[in-house]
Formats: C-alpha cells, sequence, structure tokens
C-alpha cells in the first residue's frame, strides 16, 4: 500500500510545474547600456533659414531690376541684384562648363549627405553644433532650392570699404558662414575639455 501510494506521488509530482530557482544564488543580469540619445538638429532654425531666405530673395526680385544697386549705408553697404550660377560667394560664377549646372547642383547634394551624417552624432549637450548644422542645413537648402528652379541663386548683399568690396551673398550664405563658425567653436570647445579632464 505504502509502495501505492508512493507512486501515485511521483506520478503527481511530475505533472506539477517546476519549483522556481533561488535567484538570490543567482548572479546579476547584465542590462543593455542605453547610449545617450541622439537629439540631431532644431529643425525650426532649419525651416525659418530656409523661410527667412526665400522671403529675402523675392522681395529683390519683385522690388530691385537685375544688376541694380540700392545703398543702405552708404559707403558700407548696398543692395544688389545679381545672378549667381555658382556656388556660395560667387565662387565658380565664372567657371564655364556645359555641366556647371549639374555640378554644382551635385556639390550641394553632397553637402546635405554630409550634414546629415554629421547630424547624427550629435549628442544633446552639443548645442553650438545642433544649431550650426541646422543653420547651414537651411542654408543650403534655401540655395539649393534656388538652383533646381532656376539654375541660379540670388545675391544681394553687398558689402565693402572704400576699394575693397567683399563678394555679394545672401541670407542662406550668410546662415551656411554663421553655421560653420558654430561648429568649428564646438570643436574647440570639445578638444578642450578632452584637454583638461576633471
Amino acid at each position: 500500500m505504502r509502495g501505492s501510494a508512493a507512486g501515485v506521488w511521483t506520478r503527481w509530482e511530475a505533472l506539477l510545474p517546476p519549483a522556481p530557482e533561488d535567484t538570490a544564488a543567482l548572479p546579476p543580469v547584465a542590462q543593455p547600456s542605453r547610449p545617450f540619445p541622439r537629439v540631431g538638429l532644431l529643425w525650426w532654425i532649419t525651416l525659418g533659414a530656409i523661410v527667412f531666405d526665400q522671403i529675402t530673395k523675392a522681395a529683390i526680385r519683385a522690388h530691385l531690376p537685375l544688376h541694380s544697386t540700392k545703398p543702405v549705408i552708404p559707403g558700407f553697404l548696398d543692395l544688389i541684384h545679381v545672378q549667381n550660377a555658382g556656388v556660395a560667394f560667387g565662387l565658380m560664377n565664372d567657371f564655364a562648363h556645359p555641366h556647371r549646372g549639374w555640378l554644382t547642383l551635385g556639390l550641394a547634394v553632397a553637402a546635405l549627405i554630409g550634414i546629415s551624417y554629421y547630424a547624427r552624432q550629435l549628442q544633446r549637450e552639443e548645442r553650438l553644433a545642433r544649431i550650426g548644422l541646422s543653420l547651414i542645413l537651411g542654408g543650403a537648402v534655401g540655395n539649393l532650392i534656388d538652383r533646381m528652379r532656376a539654375g541660379f541663386v540670388v545675391d544681394f548683399i553687398d558689402v565693402y570699404w572704400r576699394g575693397w568690396h567683399f563678394w555679394a551673398f545672401n541670407v542662406a550664405d550668410a546662415a551656411i558662414s554663421v553655421g560653420a563658425a558654430l561648429v568649428f567653436l564646438e570643436l574647440l570647445r570639445g578638444n578642450r575639455h578632452a584637454s583638461h579632464p576633471v
């Protein structure tokens, strides 16, 4: 009888779920480290640069005839209406080549790809670089819109002093220049922090 009861108990134990293991004796499971979230660009700055660039160019096309000049600060700043088929600040404007338009368009697309790649590496604390890249992207897109629409961009800001003239430029060019300066400052700041650990 005793053997029969033991057999029934053995069969009943086989149907029961296994007892939970003692988790206190097990080593802790390492949780995968979560990388610092990538924040990327400040899209409102990019959009603002594009809109402001396009509005100012439209105003120049509407109110200032081509190759005309209007003094703003005599001896220092004029508004001028010129068409730039090259790249920023009139570079390659005098470059005669049957495929110049495609070349400048390709350079603009390559710049956008580079900006997008670099933006993926940005972290939240790199605020100067985020603002800078947002401005660069807005300026690049603003000029790219013109190149795709008309094959050239409108430059209208003419800065000069006595016999010295800077290249005519536009809001998009200014956004690219300011953005590049901010990215450079962020790089300098990062190198300074890396060379002086606390």
